[in-house]
């Protein structure tokens, strides 16, 4: 164990006869027991094996075993493939509103006006931000906004009587990537990555033929490099009737800096629990 690691006790060797983490009230005159509600053959008459401790002891226990971690409450997140941050604790509290957390999914539009109108401005501030026509706040995390963006490109070589098969992925890029492709129907064909870790247009020239249909890529990618030759990359595959499709999980390096619509992006997928405040999890683990 590292000099700087501390040891630190399990919570059961911290445990003290008697102490307590709250005080529940009397039970008020006239009110059944839980016995009596539950059975008494449901109801234990002590518990056996819990630590006993105060609320302090338990907090101060389990921050210090935080401080053993990387944080992001703490530090910078550097993960290549999905950039995170530090969300405040106030934007937490604000999306836990209830008139937003507790809004059900099947409220009438004319009882849902405020929350309509919070998702509208968002699209039409996060089409500001990626430089992108258009936005939809349907996907609920990253890996299903690549499903979702991959069946798009799949819909309009569709209508346009091009049934082209596969799709391009860099080396670099995240597991997710070739699974989405897979599940959206397409065959995976990889591009290398040169020895400085970006994808040359040159190589994509070499990659393309008459049935791929997008290139899926991670701009800054997924070893945290811009790659320079995102615009030629993009006019490599226009020409030839291929789309670029621009993973945002790098979002954060790009903000208020570039716009993926600006680079020749046609489909843009965000993972708004990295850039933005979104809570984490709402799609699923991650």
């Amino acid at each position: 164990m590292p000099a700087t690691r501390a040891h630190v006790p399990l919570i059961f060797e911290l445990s003290s006869d008697g102490r307590r983490g709250a005080d529940l009230p009397a039970r008020a005159p006239g009110a059944k027991s839980g016995a009596e509600i539950l059975g008494a053959e449901l109801c234990r008459t002590d518990l056996e094996g819990f630590p006993e401790l105060s609320e302090p002891q338990v907090m101060r226990h389990f921050l210090r075993l935080s401080q053993l971690n990387f944080s992001q409450a703490t530090q910078f997140y550097p993960l290549g493939s999905c950039t995170m941050k530090y969300n405040p604790a106030v934007n937490d509290e604000a999306a836990g509103l209830e008139g937003f957390a507790a809004l059900h999914p099947a409220t009438p539009p004319r009882l849902a006006q405020g929350a309509l109108e919070l998702m509208a401005r968002m699209e039409s501030a996060l089409a500001e931000i990626t430089g992108m026509d258009a936005v939809s706040l349907h996907p609920a995390a990253g890996a299903q906004g690549e499903l979702t963006g991959l069946l798009m490109a799949r819909a309009h070589f569709r209508k346009l009587g091009e049934p082209r098969r596969k799709v391009i992925i860099p080396d670099t890029a995240h597991g997710t990537n070739p699974a989405s492709c897979t599940l959206a129907g397409f065959e995976v064909k990889v591009a290398h990555s040169n020895k400085r870790g970006f994808i040359e247009a040159a190589e994509i020239r070499r990659t393309l033929d008459g049935d791929v249909a997008a290139l899926m890529v991670t701009n800054p990618n997924t070893l945290g490099n811009f790659e320079p030759e995102i615009q030629e990359i993009a006019e490599a595959l226009h020409e030839r009737g291929a789309l670029l499709y621009l993973d945002g999980a790098n979002l954060n390096a790009l903000m208020g800096v570039a716009k993926p619509g600006h680079m020749g992006a046609d489909i843009v997928q965000l993972n708004l629990h990295k850039t933005f405040s979104t809570p984490h999890g709402g799609g699923g683990p991650g």
